[in-house]
């Protein structure tokens, strides 16, 4: 179940909303987690079993560290060590054979393993919780319930933001959504599910197409045309699912961190990943790099081996790896050159653009790497980007990639990945009256869900680039 669909909009929201509200203080949790298995178990019943054993791992985990300080340190180890089990099993375990048959020439044969839904997402909230409570950071929570509500919660269940229990504990225990918090995540979710429905899913099409085509189909400017939707595409398809999970959660009482900052305005490719993906980057930063030793040792260690891991969390394939060590490798380099620069420099104008184009084409090329089945379809559409691969047999022109509807989609995604809202929101603020801004806000956010509204029952492509991790 997805949030861009129509059994979510009509059926199950309707529904949980209803009775969250109906349903008397106490109970309201209990609802939630209900509703939470049925949200997870929708499309996979047979994986129902993997999270609710996370659960239990992740519950039983923290209660013996709590109860035995003594040995807290095994007990970690071990609750981390099930955690990771479970992941490596579903996600890992094929291509670690396959790999190994490759390499020593081996004939080990595995039967496809399934992998459930976001594993990734959940094992990871699963081990901020154990180890937070190892570090004495937050309080063990001793209802079973609870936990599993953190866990299993379904607006950020299966393509993130990766919420800590920290953040959220309070709110589990007791929380009011009042009339302004329903009304902004109703709003929030708005703007999300228009992000994926309207601007995602269009240059989804896009980028299946030419992808689908080949590198040998593509001249240069059809390749830069690919790399660019899917740029686009996945800024669109996972914010707007961030988005959605923030509105959904606030119209329950939670409050989600931010997980995107306008990513693509970044002028560096540090900056880009203090502000894409926020939540992923700030659980490695606080549960690996700073445990590695951080900045005081072996920081460029740190560095290499957090995003060897971030390569490795989104996926189990070599051009996810080599896309983590890419933005490595740029980031170790930033970080060189800012030791022997002779202190901060002026930013004119022009240097601002040329670092805004350096980290976009960085990110850019990364994206390459990161949509590519493989790395041999990788190099051979990036010789197609560059010119290297001359195509044989080029099947459409960019004029068939760039009808009227496209070069509109790709105005409105340039924009909104700007800080053009934002600098627009500003100043008609100032311009206009308050009731004057809301009248026109309420207006927008209609055009907004009638048209994603009517992109949804049209039946139009509709992936989710993010629950496959």
């Amino acid at each position: 179940m997805v949030f861009s669909s129509t059994l979510f909009l009509f059926i199950f929201f309707p529904v949980t909303i209803l009775g969250y509200y109906l349903i008397p203080g106490r109970a309201k949790n209990y609802w939630l987690l209900a509703l939470s298995l049925v949200f997870f178990g929708w499309l996979q019943p047979q994986f129902l079993w993997v999270i609710l054993f996370n659960v239990c791992i992740n519950y039983f985990g923290a209660i013996l560290i709590h109860r035995f300080p003594n040995r807290k340190k095994l007990f970690l180890v071990l609750a981390v060590a099930f955690n990771l089990a479970v992941l490596f099993y579903y996600k890992y375990l094929n291509f670690t054979v396959l790999t190994i048959n490759q390499i020593f020439g081996s004939n080990v044969v595995l039967d496809k393993i399934l992998m459930p839904i976001g594993i990734s997402f959940f094992t990871f909230q699963g081990l901020s919780y154990v180890i937070d409570v190892y570090r004495k950071q937050v309080s063990v929570q001793k209802n079973p319930f609870k936990v599993a509500l953190f866990i299993v919660l379904f607006p950020q269940l299966i393509a993130g933001p990766i919420v800590r229990y920290k953040d959220i504990a309070a709110e589990i225990e007791k929380r009011r959504a009042g009339l302004g918090d329903f009304g902004s995540g109703i709003e929030r979710f708005i703007i999300g599910l228009a992000k994926k429905t309207i601007l995602a899913n269009s240059f989804a099409v896009i980028v299946d197409a030419i992808w689908m085509n080949g590198a040998g189909e593509s001249t240069w400017i059809i390749a830069w045309i690919g790399s660019v939707a899917y740029t686009l595409q996945i800024y669109f398809d996972f914010s707007g699912y961030s988005d959605m999970a923030i509105g959904l959660g606030r119209m329950f009482g939670f409050h989600f961190n931010e997980n995107f900052n306008y990513p693509y305005t970044s002028s560096s490719i540090s900056e880009f990943w203090r502000k894409w993906h926020i939540s992923l980057s700030s659980w490695f930063r606080d549960y690996v790099y700073i445990p590695l030793g951080g900045n005081r040792k072996h920081v460029y260690l740190n560095l290499f081996l957090v995003f060897l891991l971030t390569g490795i969390w989104h996926g189990a394939a070599w051009n996810f790896l080599l896309w983590g060590l890419w933005h490595c490798a740029f980031i170790l380099i930033e970080r060189v050159i800012r030791m022997h620069s002779s202190g901060e420099k002026k930013r004119g104008t022009i240097r601002t653009i040329v670092l805004k184009l350096y980290t976009l084409f960085v990110v850019n090329i990364g994206w390459v790497l990161f949509r590519a089945p493989d790395l041999k379809e990788a190099w051979e559409y990036l010789r197609s980007m560059f010119g290297l691969t001359a195509a044989e047999h080029v099947g459409f022109t960019p004029g068939w990639f760039l009808d009227r509807w496209n070069i509109a989609a790709f105005v409105i995604g340039i924009l909104a990945a700007s800080s053009l809202p934002v600098f627009l929101s500003g100043k008609l603020k100032k311009l206009i009256p308050e009731t004057g801004l809301k009248i026109a806000k309420y207006v927008v956010l209609l055009l907004l869900f009638y048209f994603s509204i009517t992109q949804i029952v049209s039946g139009t492509y509709n992936p989710f680039i993010y629950f496959r991790f």
